[in-house]
Formats: C-alpha cells, sequence, structure tokens
C-alpha cells in the first residue's frame, strides 16, 4: 500500500523555500525583530503542516490496526468444508476434486486455470471468499512441493509466475480493504 503525502510534503517545502526567501530578502532592510516575527510565522506554518501529517498518520495506523484484528479474527475462524470444495470447483475447473494427484505436466495449467478464475471473480469477492481461494491455493501449493523435483525448471517458472500473480492480486485486495478502512475512519 501507499501512503501519498504529496500535498502535505509540496506544501512542507513550499513553506520552507518561502520562509527562507522572506528572511533573505527582509534580511537587509529589516529590524532583527521584524526577521523574528518573519521566521515565527514560517515556524507556525510549519508545525500546522508536520502536525496535519501526524494526524493522517494515526488515523492511518489506527485503521491499519482495526482491519488487521477484524482480518486476524476472521482467519481464526475454521473454514466450512463443503464451502472449500464449492470453491475449489469454482477456482479449478476440470482439475477440482484432484489437486493432490496433479502431474508435473498438469500443474502450470492447474495454475493458470487457478489465476484466470480469480482475475474474474476477484472483485465480487469477500473477505472470507479470499480465505477459501487461499487454502485452495495452498493446495495446489503443496502438491508442487511433493512434486517439484519432477518439474522441469521452465515449467517451475512458469508456476512461480502464478503464485506472484496470485499473491499480488490478493496484495491489491487488501490495499483496497486498508484505503476504505481509512477513508471510514476519517469520517
Amino acid at each position: 500500500m501507499e501512503i501519498r503525502f504529496e500535498k502535505t510534503s509540496t506544501a512542507l517545502r513550499a513553506t520552507c523555500g518561502s520562509l527562507l526567501a522572506a528572511l533573505l530578502l527582509t534580511g537587509c532592510d529589516s529590524t532583527p525583530r521584524e526577521r523574528q516575527e518573519v521566521a515565527r510565522e514560517g515556524v507556525r506554518e510549519l508545525d500546522t503542516l508536520a502536525r496535519t501529517a501526524a494526524q493522517k498518520v494515526a488515523r492511518l495506523g489506527k485503521a491499519t490496526a482495526s482491519y488487521d484484528a477484524a482480518n486476524r479474527a476472521r482467519r481464526n475462524q475454521p473454514l466450512d468444508p463443503r464451502q472449500e470444495i464449492a470453491m475449489e470447483t469454482k477456482l479449478m475447473g476440470p482439475y477440482s476434486g484432484q489437486l493432490d494427484n496433479l502431474t508435473p505436466a498438469d500443474l502450470p495449467n492447474a495454475y493458470a486455470q487457478l489465476i484466470r478464475a480469480a482475475r474474474e471473480q476477484r472483485d465480487t469477492w469477500t473477505d472470507r471468499d479470499w480465505d477459501y481461494a487461499r487454502a485452495v491455493y495452498r493446495r495446489l501449493n503443496d502438491q508442487v512441493k511433493q512434486i517439484r523435483m519432477d518439474l522441469p525448471a521452465r515449467e517451475e517458472v512458469r508456476i512461480r509466475a502464478r503464485q506472484a500473480e496470485f499473491v499480488a492480486l490478493q496484495a491489491s485486495r487488501t490495499a483496497e480493504d486498508i484505503k476504505d478502512a481509512t477513508r471510514q475512519q476519517a469520517k
């Protein structure tokens, strides 16, 4: 997830620049008291910007902690075996029911099927759906571990790429959820 502070950062740079310029321009034609007042005003502006940035970070931290706590509580609930089978059927199509028996020739296509289905359905999934999808993904990974020594290198590279894509799809969803939680916290 990317935290955006461009506005604050730009404002901070502008304030520092204007403070420096004001001090330099008034340095020759002003009294020390006048320069001191210019410096105080600049410090007040910097303090306000720093306070605003700190509030944003605190709000983000609270929202992330809240999301994380809810996420952990949900993951501590056991998965329903029937729903796990249903998710496997939705994701794996022709490979459903045979994840534990996939051969080195079948695995790259099984991962391709998983990624295709995840891409199509990810926008409609709840967090719990992702838990079930992760369970299917884990079972597929377990099968790779079992027969890894029999996989050609080029197929292993393809599998690793699809594993990375699955993790990226899930991370994207998590980032969106945290972003939404942060927005709700701001209200």
